[in-house]
Parts: structure tokens; sequence; C-alpha cells
């Protein structure tokens, strides 16, 4: 495993003081040491990425598409070496890593495929209209195109699907951008290797040097330098509001300011209807206590928040939510900091007016070291809605399940709340047509409303929507996660009377790209 910066192609010594990974179940230090990048280090990956940014986008789609493809295939052959290092150094069981091992491959492969065939650039022409009275048309067409140098800044809680080859990377590659990853320092190895297989890949399709680079880092000093530096196109983010609304600031400061897509957690709320209550409260209690803790609710769209009117039947499903909140084992969290900071911040709600303890785990889990333990706290809808502590996300095994009198105090909370990546309904069949104006409210709330299900698990397709209204992301219009997350990485760029051979292929007349394009106003592949 080397730790050097990955620069072009090319692991860079460093003379800086190296770092160690830790074991995030023991807290024993892992094996290799990983060099944080100088700054030096990171004008040479942005400017190496510049020049490659040219001959990459220019590279036919099929290419890039075998690039993509290739780094799939390599990450796949690392088999139980990288299912071992990205347990170790996350908490996360070996289950989960090979889950989401197969995540990143699909996201890779579902990208090349999204090359190839080439429509997600929405050509659209509108061909020259030489005798339209009073004026003509000239010839007019349109794609979208590239935006240059991308900047991934690799999250904690996805050692590979949010990481160094992760939907970031893998759409900003496919839009025909550059890449350099800042790994994030709590899982280096596991970033080390897969970063090496990029590498491999890149040479043995023949990519330009400078397609990617991986820098480390242990502060925020190569972050703020890799956002300010003005080859840099564009940035995104996974982690938390204070950290993605530090980077959003730093690039709309510059000089020319730069999207940056930052996705910044959610306490997705679930409203419990009534009727629902009523009949399946057991099964209501147990869908909802696994989601909680799933992962040692390390999830962005860990359902942090839960809401229900006070009557019989609610009494019923809490009692079942404590029961199981409580039998439920403490786990493992990805680390230390991450761990004090949930200990904390969930014993501190405690405190605020209304609050009340429901129940909290003893139950010890497997592991000895960053233990936390699954916690439910109620509160009544009045002190919630006039209490904007209540509203803050708590990353972990966490849930406040807000106890309303009426309908009206539902309606209160929801319109207290701030945007979100999720909220979710459970309801009986004919129940939902009674609250009309409710559901008009959540989802002007959210990016993605579900109906008897739970937030935690995205499906990566075309379909899915992973962002939500501010703050949950700061740019609703984009997603993470699916296909769509390519749109992040590039813009339109119209040609107006251009030489058939100059235009680019999706563009010319015959469409010999062979792809779905709208021609004067219809949808075509001819």
């Amino acid at each position: 495993m080397d730790g050097r910066n990955i620069i072009a192609n090319r692991f860079v010594s460093s003379v800086a003081e190296g770092f160690s990974a830790i074991n995030a179940s023991t807290g024993e230090t892992l094996e290799g040491t990983f060099y944080p990048a100088s700054m030096e280090d990171a004008e040479a990956s942005l400017l190496l990425a510049g020049r490659a940014f040219t001959p990459y986008r220019q590279l036919d789609r099929t290419l890039r598409a075998k690039f993509l493809r290739t780094i799939a295939s390599e990450i796949a052959a690392l088999g139980d070496e990288l299912t071992a290092r990205a347990a170790a150094e996350s908490g996360l069981p070996e289950g989960r890593i090979k889950g989401e091992t197969g995540r990143t491959i699909g996201q890779l492969n579902m990208f090349a495929d999204l090359v190839e065939e080439g429509s997600w650039v929405q050509a659209v022409i509108d061909s020259a209209l030489p005798d339209r009275q009073p004026l003509p048309r000239p010839d007019l067409r349109k794609m979208f195109v590239p935006l240059g140098p991308v900047v991934v800044f690799g999250a904690s809680n996805f050692p590979l699907a949010f990481s160094v080859a992760g939907g970031d990377t893998a759409s900003a590659l496919a839009a025909g951008c550059p890449v350099i990853v800042k790994a994030h320092s709590a899982h280096p190895g596991t970033s080390a290797l897969v970063g090496a297989v990029i590498v491999k890949a890149a040479k043995a399709t023949g990519m330009p040097d400078g397609v990617f680079s991986l820098l480390y880092d242990t502060g925020f000093g190569i972050g703020e330098a890799l956002v300010k530096h003005p080859a840099t196109k564009a940035v995104s983010f996974t982690g938390s509001f204070k950290g993605g609304m530090a980077l959003t600031r730093l690039a709309q400061q510059r000089e020319q300011p730069i999207p940056l897509f930052a996705e910044m957690g959610s306490i997705n709320p679930v409203l419990f209807l009534p009727e629902a209550v009523k009949s399946r409260p057991q099964d209501l209690a147990s869908k909802y206590a696994a989601s909680v803790t799933l992962g040692t609710g390390q999830f962005c769209t860990n359902p942090g928040l839960m809401i229900a009117i006070q009557d019989e039947h609610t009494t019923v499903l809490l009692n079942e939510l404590a029961r199981l909140f409580g039998e439920a084992p403490s786990g493992t969290m990805l680390t230390a900091g991450i761990c004090s900071n949930y200990q904390s911040l969930s014993g501190a709600i405690l405190k605020e007016e209304g609050v009340k303890l429901v129940a909290r785990s003893e139950v010890a889990g497997t592991a000895a070291f960053n233990q936390a333990a699954p916690t439910l706290v109620s509160v009544s809808a009045r002190d919630f809605v006039r209490n904007e502590k209540l509203k803050e996300e708590i990353f972990g095994p966490y849930s406040l399940l807000v106890l309303a009198e009426s309908r009206e105090e539902v309606e209160q909370v929801v319109n207290s709340l701030d945007g979100q990546l999720t909220i979710t309904v459970m309801a009986e069949d004919g129940e939902l047509s009674q609250y009309a104006e409710l559901l008009e409210a959540l989802q002007q709330r959210t990016g993605r409303i579900i109906l008897n299900g739970v937030p935690t698990g995205v499906e990566v397709c075309a379909a899915m929507q992973h962002g939500g209204p501010f703050p949950a992301s700061n740019d609703s219009r984009f997603t993470s996660v699916g296909t769509d997350a390519i749109y992040r990485f590039v813009r339109p760029l119209c040609w107006q009377d251009w030489n058939h051979d100059l235009l680019p292929i999706e563009l010319q007349d015959g469409n010999p790209a062979g792809i779905w394009r709208r021609v004067n106003n219809k949808w075509t592949t001819d």
C-alpha cells in the first residue's frame, strides 16, 4: 500500500510528517504511513488537470466509457484486500463494505453505459430558416459540454461509494472532467488502494496525464487551496452543514465564482398518519427502529425525526419503539471524533425544554471502541416548533419522536421544518386523500418523498433524487446519486452557423453519433 499522494498518474514523495490510519473498532494503529499533500502538490495537480482537460474532453466517448469500466473491474479485482481494509478503517461490517463495493462498481459501469449511449448531452438542433419573414433564423445547435477540472471531497461515512472512485468521481469523469480527490483522513488506506487502481486503469486505457490525482490532508489547508485555485471549475462535497457552507463560501468568494455541490445532511422526517398507527404499530416500530440503528445511524438519510398524533394507538407504537431501541446493541462509529460528537449532542438534547428520554440502549456491541448507544427521545409538538435546536441533525443512531395533540399541530410541525433529503409518510389506503394540503407542504420541503417505506437505502438509478431544498443541499436542482448527477459538471454551449465538419459529432447532420436528439422540435435518432 502506497501512502504517497498521486499526481498525474504518478506517486509523489512528500517531506511532510506522515500519519497512520486507526482501526475504528479497536483504536489500534493500522499498517501504512500516509503523507499530507503540500501546497505545491495541490498546485501541480490542478495545473496538470488543466492541461489534461482538452485532450480528455475530446476523447471519443467509447474511450471514456472504457476508462470507467476498467476502473470498475480493477476495483473488483482488489477483492478481500479492499474489504478488510475498508472494514478496519470504518468500523463497518464486511457485508456492508461488500455491498458498498458493489454499488461503487455499479455506478462506474452505469456512467460508462450513459457516456456510450450519448443522449445525456441533450443535443438540440434548430436548422436555419433563411426565408423566414420578417427575419431569417440562423442555424443553432446546442448540447452540454464539460466544465473543467473537478475537486471531489471524500465522505467519511461511505469509504467507497462517496469516496475516491465514488459517484462524484464517476460522474465527473463521465462528463469529461479531470478529477482531483481530497481523500478523507478517516480511511486513507482504502483511498490508497482505490487510487492506485485508477492510476492503473488510466495507464491501461491511455488517458492523459493529470486526468486523476489523489491528495491526503489531515486538516483544512489543502481543501481550501483546491477550492480557491483558478483551475478548479467545480467542487463536490458530502458531509456536515458547517463544512459544506464553509466550502460554499470559499467557492462564491473567488474572483471567478464556481459551482460547489454540497450535500449536507438531513433529519429525514417520518410522518405516521393515525390509521397506519392504529392498524400496524408493531410493524412501524420494527421498521423504524431497524432503520434508525442501521449502520449505527451513519447515513445521511437516517430517520432522525418521527411525528405522530398522540392517542392510545400511538402509546402502543411508542412502547414498542422503546423496547426495540433498548434491545438494540451499541454500534461502532466511523471515528473517535464522530463518536464523541454523537455522545455530546445526544446527551445535550435531554437538557432542552420538554425533551424526555424514551430509551437508550445499554446492550454492548461486539467492539469496544467508538461505541454509540441507540437513543430515542420524545417531545411535544409545541416544544418542538419553538426550539430550533431540536431540528438539527444528530449524526448517529438517534431519533426524536414528536407527539402532537391534533392534526393542526402536525401541520405546525411540518411548516417549521427546513429542507430535507427525504420525507416519509406512513399511511393506510384511502387515508392520504384527507391530507392534501399537508402532503403539498411536505413536497415543498424535500427532494424525495416516500410512502410506506424507509429512507435508508438509496437506489442508484436514473430516477433517483438525492439532494433537497436548503439546508439539505445547497442547490436542490441537482442530485448526487444516479445518472443525472452528471449535470453538476457540465454547461450548455450553443453553436451558431458553424461549418458541419467543425461541429461536435453529436450535432452533425445525419446523426453519425446515433443518439436521441431534438431536431426542429422533434425527438429523433435520424
